[in-house]
């Protein structure tokens, strides 16, 4: 049931611009599947369905995390074509998005398991990434910066 679910979600926001849950909800009962917000809400957040900034209507990108293969990789190209800027404050890292991407950036940082990273909070556009020292801070801040201006620099990942 989850996975047909899932599937008409998917061919639902493929086909229309669906820019609420409310509005997808009731899509989904057109379609004969009938969901609570609670477990549509679930369904959005594990397919890796996220606003686009534009228009605000749902997406699921093709190179975001939801895929399979190398997390730095996908963190690389998430982080180049997502990050617009990134600041340090002490083992505190602040990531900038436009609206409605932060959350597919934070998914991506935290697959990637960084050596860095604590952790991550994401908002709309926001996402707060707690390292764990002020120079794993430094080293995330200037890796990020790197492949958001399109130099791939490989650096160490898994090993938390």
């Amino acid at each position: 049931m989850k996975g047909t679910r899932q599937g008409v979600i998917l061919d639902v926001i493929q086909r229309e611009s669906i820019s609420s849950q409310e509005m997808l909800r009731q899509r989904l009962h057109a379609e004969g599947v009938d969901v609570t917000q609670a477990t549509l809400s679930r369904d959005l957040k594990e397919l890796g369905v996220v606003k686009r900034a534009g228009d605000g209507a749902y997406q699921r990108l093709a190179s975001g995390p939801q895929t399979t293969g190398d997390p730095l990789a996908t963190l690389q190209r998430t982080t180049a074509e997502f990050l617009t800027r990134a600041e340090r404050s002490e083992q505190l890292v602040v990531l900038r998005t436009d609206s409605g991407q932060a959350a597919l950036l934070a998914i991506a940082i935290d697959r990637a398991a960084l050596v860095e990273v604590l952790g991550t909070v994401a908002g709309d556009d926001t996402i707060l990434v707690i390292c764990r020292d002020a120079e794993a801070a430094r080293s995330l801040v200037q890796r990020l910066e790197s492949w958001r201006s399109g130099t791939l620099l490989r650096m160490p990942a898994l090993a938390r």
